[in-house]
């Protein structure tokens, strides 16, 4: 039975989409209780799940179904009224059929006290009841079990194939599906699937969020409204016309839940929508330290706020941190804002940042354990800088620094940090105390980017004004940064007067691990220059210290400890020195490529040339494919040539280019597990049959480029009634349930789509094959060519920087 009050129907006039595996938890967990309360943040989809799952245990019969919506109602009078009325006009059918009763009490977060009272009572006298209830909070009473509801899974931001990962997007699905029902033919493509991967990110995955922004796409392309989303609250004015009013906008469903708050909890709130980054619960009542009855009672807050669902927790380690779902802390910003609040909040967290970043300018080499706390609040830090970018106040050379600190080793580079150093470096005075630390930082990035002049420029600049200040720790790590800039641009007699002079400052101010770092560079000098002896002293006095105190420091002198090893033709310890750089995470990019190049050499030496080409091959696609890899100096440089042209010399040329290829086409993991010693398939493998025939791969692929069958027939010139074979052929090749699934298994698989047919305009080209573009080397010595970001490049050159 189907007994509905104050509420929509159980049959629902849109389509479901997505959570499948909360409605298959909740079908197991509901036989084991009596209440089951599913709480959630606004707009999440609570009341949605409770009626699809209340609408599935109805048209089994295992329940007679009774729904009470509560948001109309205050009293408690009124409330258990209309309850007991809706239970007593469905229990005689349900006793006569024999099954028990679900009550599901929606919106229940305004009236906890009635509730709880009602439920006390109910339970205990009715057997044959159990109650679903939909709250921002839960009941807390005796036998509830709470199931949380979070959003929808969005796409992995690091997802190599954003258009697969949007298919796999339950997010996304539903945007696509709300999106169609204003513009038929909107489809998911390879354009603008970043484009829709990020609005549902920027939406935590909200279904009351997503569907308003869908409801944009008649009107503005998705790349519009992902660009439009910084105005969210007043963009996403756009329920449904007969919804209550809470759920006409975003902005009024927040308010709904912020006016249930107390005052002190609504003014925490309102203070940490200044940490879009997230906070543990020393930020969080630091920066509400305007208050102290409130920074007193924090931790009774912050337990508060995430049982109604107004922040959640980030991760499990401790210390404990937390997170407010972008579209509230925009909210809580705007009221920070009407209350006159933001300065003294932002002071406090730009006065909170400075004190965690002192260390930059304080020590000479900063502890890992530092770094990941600047990491944890990398967006916090760029936050408090936009604060400052309009003003001439110092502290955002700190912070800039420090940004610039976390940024330099990452994988994938982001230029962000380098414009907010120049920014900061141009606003500020130039007498400013953390000036030589912004230096020091922007030439740190132009030495990652290859901007040698700049880095050498910047560096210099450091120097001078710290010497002002004497021997200090940091004009210690300056000194050693400019010995790397200068050892990067080959200027080996300045590189090593700098290292002496900062070994010397370590020396003296007991500085063991810049101590360290420095004998580790010397040796490399000291590799360079044939003295090898001495380089194992200072390699033999360097790495326990840094594999003891500083493990994120210990990367660049195992590479100059595989490099002696090397010279002095010992292949094992050499291989052991550089797959110790690789096992673990090293700080700088160069250090992993140059790690990578040196198992290729140790390979080459020992004559396994295949797997030296092929380790050439992904190192060099690294150089290209990750802006700022340095080339290395001179003297590397010459080591792998020598590797690739002893390679060349013991194959034919054809086979030679063929496994330096397909090294190149190595992802950055496989690239590290051939490295490491897993062997990785060459030219000569075997390839798999595939599951489809050419044309059933085509057919897939131009599924994903969202195409209909119509279109696809056209594009393949065949009829609609053959596409639709083929389509129900791969279905069943592959047991896949739907066109989606295609789609998602498709884009997995970067099939290539068949080329348009040419129109009278075009002029088509045809395509050359890879390995017939690779210019075989007429010599030894003599660099083969093949082509990287649309263009041909140098191998020689390029493996060895």
């Amino acid at each position: 039975m189907d007994t509905s009050f104050g509420c929509e129907p159980l049959t629902q006039l849109s389509s479901f989409v997505g959570r499948t595996e909360e409605l298959v938890e909740l079908a197991q967990l509901l036989p084991k209780v009596r209440l089951l309360t599913l709480t959630g943040p606004a707009g999440v989809g609570k009341t949605r799940l409770a009626l699809e799952f209340a609408s599935q245990q109805s048209r089994s019969r295992r329940y007679d179904v009774v729904v009470v919506r509560l948001s109309p109602l205050g009293e408690s009078d009124a409330i258990r009224r209309q309850v007991l009325s809706a239970l007593d006009e469905a229990t005689g059918e349900a006793e006569a059929a024999g099954r028990d009763q679900l009550l599901v009490l929606d919106d229940c977060e305004h009236v906890l006290e009635a509730c709880g009272s009602l439920l006390t009572t109910l339970l205990p006298q009715r057997p044959g009841l159990r109650v679903l209830a939909t709250s921002r909070e839960s009941l807390r009473l005796p036998g509830e079990s709470v199931f949380s509801v979070a959003g929808l899974p969005v796409p992995d931001p690091d997802a190599e194939n954003v258009l697969a990962a949007c298919h796999r997007s339950e997010a996304v699905t539903l945007f696509i599906d709300r999106a169609r029902a204003l513009a038929r033919d909107f489809q998911l493509t390879r354009t603008n699937a970043p484009h829709l991967s990020e609005i549902c990110t920027r939406l935590d995955g909200l279904p009351l969020s997503i569907e308003m922004a869908a409801r944009l796409i008649r009107v503005f392309p998705p790349a519009e409204v992902r660009g439009r989303l910084d105005d969210q609250l007043a963009l996403l004015r756009n329920g449904w016309r007969l919804a209550d009013a809470r759920h006409q906008s975003l902005h009024a469903s927040l308010k709904w839940g912020y006016d249930l708050l107390t005052p002190m909890e609504q003014g925490v709130l309102r203070r940490l929508s200044v940490l879009p980054g997230g906070f543990g619960p020393d930020a969080a009542a630091t920066i509400a330290a305007d208050d102290p009855d409130v920074a007193a009672a924090m931790p009774e807050i912050l337990i508060s706020l995430e049982a109604k669902s107004l922040i959640e927790p980030v991760g499990t380690g401790s210390p404990a941190r937390f997170r407010i779902l972008e579209s509230m802390r925009r909210f809580g910003h705007e009221q920070l804002l009407a209350a006159h609040e933001d300065t003294g909040a932002y002071e406090r967290l730009v006065a909170c940042l400075t004190t965690l970043c002192l260390p930059l300018h304080a020590e000479s080499v900063v502890s890992a354990g530092t770094l990941a706390s600047w990491e944890e609040e990398r967006v916090n830090l760029r936050h408090a800088m936009q604060r400052l970018a309009t003003g001439a106040d110092e502290r955002q050379l700190l912070l800039a620094g420090a940004l610039a600190a976390v940024e330099t080793g990452e994988v994938t580079v982001q230029p962000r940090a380098a414009d907010l150093v120049a920014r900061a470096l141009k606003s500020t005075a130039p007498t400013s105390v953390y000036r030589s630390v912004a230096l020091a930082a922007a030439a740190s990035l132009a030495r990652r980017d290859a901007h040698g002049e700049m880095a050498a420029r910047r560096a210099d600049e450091a120097v001078e004004l710290e010497r002002g200040h004497g021997r200090s720790p940091l004009l210690g790590r300056l000194l050693l940064i400019r010995g790397m800039i200068r050892q990067a641009r080959d200027e080996p007699k300045g590189a090593r007067t700098d290292v002496s002079e900062a070994l010397d400052i370590g020396v003296r101010l007991h500085q063991d691990w810049l101590t360290a770092l420095c004998r580790g560079m010397i040796a490399g000098h000291q590799v360079r220059g044939g003295e090898l002896g001495e380089a194992e002293q200072e390699i033999g006095r360097a790495l326990p210290v840094l594999r003891r105190a500083a493990p994120r420091w210990l990367h660049p002198v195992l590479v100059t400890a595989g490099s002696l090893a090397l010279e002095k033709n010992d292949l094992p310890a050499a291989e052991a020195y550089f797959t110790e750089t690789l096992r673990t995470s090293a700080f700088h990019r160069d250090d992993t490529v140059q790690a990578i190049e040196g198992t290729a050499v140790v390979a080459a030496r020992a004559g396994q040339f295949d797997r030296g080409l092929r380790l050439l091959g992904a190192a060099e696609r690294m150089r290209i494919g990750r802006r700022g890899i340095r080339q290395g100096d001179r003297w590397w440089r010459q080591r792998v040539r020598e590797a690739r042209d002893s390679a060349y010399q013991a194959l034919p040329a054809a086979r030679a280019t063929a496994w330096l290829e397909a090294g190149y086409a190595l992802s950055h993991q496989q690239a590290l597990a051939l490295a490491l010693g897993d062997d990785v398939s060459g030219p000569k493998a075997s390839q798999p049959v595939h599951p489809l025939s050419r044309r059933e791969q085509d057919v897939a692929a131009l599924i994903v480029e969202g195409l209909t069958n119509r279109q696809i027939a056209a594009r393949m010139h065949v009829s609609v009634r053959t596409v639709e074979t083929h389509i129900r052929h791969i279905r069943t090749t592959l047991g896949l349930r739907s066109r989606a699934h295609v789609a998602a298994w498709s884009a997995q698989q970067r099939l290539e789509p068949p080329a348009a047919p040419p129109t009278a305009d075009s002029v088509v080209l045809p395509t050359v094959p890879l390995r017939q573009r690779v210019q075989e080397p007429r010599r030894a010595g003599t660099p083969a060519r093949f082509p990287g970001r649309g263009a041909a490049h140098d191998v020689r050159s390029a493996a060895s920087g």
